[in-house]
């Protein structure tokens, strides 16, 4: 029996748009170059508010589906050591997400945590989320830090400060030009 959250029946987004803007946060990171916060947000609502509403969206997709395959690759890598990728990465999520509250509302992880595990169970992070209701503009930047800490822990795991952009990178090279037209989700 199929689900409604099945990844098939979501969006991908604009993966490409949500893979720069949090490789360029792993970089500012790993390159000691962050700015403010301030600074950062800042930039990145620039670079939003360009897309307009409905790339705003694809964007917002974007990052679920990073998240999904983030959280793909780590539930194969987890599996292949017999270990439930649950177990492993929700705790160290959660007490990471619980020391950023000038950035993360706590109200917001709970959301950001059932994302990470309705992809860790094979569903679609987006879809799973919209069957709540509308996104909110405190779930925002932890949608960002979900998605940059699940990229930054593969980087850790692999001990490649660019596994997790590549990971990306590649699967988005693997996909034939006429399955990755604009405009079609």
């Amino acid at each position: 029996m199929s689900s409604p959250c099945d990844p098939q029946h979501a969006p991908a987004g604009d993966v490409g748009a949500a893979l720069m803007m949090i490789d360029s946060r792993l970089k500012s990171i790993y390159d000691g170059t962050t700015g403010t916060d301030a600074e950062q947000r800042a930039l990145t609502d620039q670079f939003i508010a360009s897309l307009g509403p409905k790339g705003a969206d694809d964007v917002l997709d974007g990052t679920c589906t990073l998240i999904y395959l983030f959280m793909r690759w780590l539930r194969l890598a987890h599996e292949d050591h017999d270990k439930d990728v649950i177990e492993y990465v929700v705790p160290s999520f959660v007490a990471t997400m619980r020391q950023m509250p000038r950035s993360i509302r706590p109200e917001a992880i709970p959301t950001m945590v059932g994302l990470i595990i309705a992809a860790g169970t094979g569903l679609s992070p987006s879809l799973w989320r919209k069957q709540y209701g509308p996104w909110t503009s405190d779930e925002m930047n932890a949608l960002e830090a979900t998605a940059f800490l699940l990229a930054e822990h593969i980087n850790r795991v692999t001990d490649d400060r660019d596994f997790a952009t590549r990971l990306i990178s590649e699967a988005l090279a693997d996909i034939p030009m006429d399955e990755a037209e604009p405009g079609e989700d």
